[in-house]
């Protein structure tokens, strides 16, 4: 919780060697510790407001929509009729905002485990928390691990959003986890994951690509810019359980008028498909 100095935030971490992110401070509006993590709000200079946890940037006001809205029109465009959707994490609203605009959806599962990141999103991240408004939405505090163990074939889509793998997030990058999300989905679900920078990850992403593998036999990795994100650049582990689906393209095509009604800033279906496009030497890495 010390990573605040001179007015600056900070955010250093062994998982990008070599290299910090900074942005300036204007006002600290809450720090505390969960049972689980350090929870850190702020509103910076240039940024708007800031969510962190363990000391790793999660969102910031001025960027958050691109994370958001890919990681939630990936999978259900990538569905033919996603009416059931599991929300995995997510403490801060935002893909609960997102998966609540989309037409075919018509009932969400939200299972957070950490009661105090929902509540300092309500009070300070209201831009995303207002994703907790939606009359689609049933919202768990409790671990995603036993609620999955005890709801099978029931989604059409499950939605992971984690934060990097470092304590108890790591469990959500192993092989055992895609057993449970594949057991969570009915027989033809799609399912997307926070995935990891390629230009620090590469490795780790292709760990985990084989660790879904085993579970789901369509496994596809895309990018979106992320500018306060290690690198500029996140990823979403994308998968599907029908060997015949091609998630790179989108069943559901929204219009320019679903995408001004939708109020989406990022997402469009020129960029789903485009953002499964790798540069080369990643490509090799993570298909060779």
């Amino acid at each position: 919780m010390d990573s605040i100095r001179n007015g600056w935030f900070s955010e250093i971490s062994d998982m990008w060697p070599g290299q910090a992110f900074s942005l300036r401070v204007k006002e600290l509006l809450f720090q505390g510790k969960s049972d689980y993590q350090d929870v850190l709000v702020i509103q910076t200079e240039n940024h708007g407001k800031a969510l962190v946890l363990d000391g790793i940037l999660q969102c910031t006001e001025f960027d958050e929509f691109s994370y958001q809205e890919m990681i939630t029109f990936l999978p259900l465009n990538a569905h033919p009729n996603p009416e059931k959707v599991l929300i995995i994490g997510g403490g801060d609203g935002g893909v609960a905002r997102e998966v609540a605009k989309h037409p075919r959806v018509k009932q969400i599962v939200q299972v957070e485990i950490d009661r105090l990141v929902i509540d300092q999103s309500k009070k300070h991240l209201a831009f995303m928390a207002k994703g907790f408004e939606s009359e689609k939405l049933t919202l768990l505090v409790q671990d995603g691990f036993e609620y999955m163990k005890n709801h099978t074939n029931e989604f059409d889509v499950v939605i992971t959003d984690s934060s990097d793998p470092v304590g108890p997030a790591v469990n959500l990058f192993t092989e055992s986890y895609f057993h449970l999300l594949k057991t969570a989905l009915k027989s033809n679900g799609v399912i997307s994951s926070q995935a990891g920078t390629l230009w620090t990850d590469v490795n780790h992403i292709k760990q985990t690509m084989k660790n879904c593998g085993k579970h789901f036999p369509v496994v596809k990795y895309a990018t979106s810019n992320v500018p306060t994100y290690p690198n500029g650049q996140i990823g979403y582990l994308v998968a599907a359980l029908d060997g015949s689906r091609d998630v790179t393209k989108p069943i559901l095509r929204f219009t320019d008028e679903d995408i001004e009604e939708m109020k989406l800033r990022y997402y469009n279906p020129q960029i789903h498909e485009a953002s499964f496009v790798l540069p080369t030497y990643f490509s090799k890495v993570l298909n060779g």
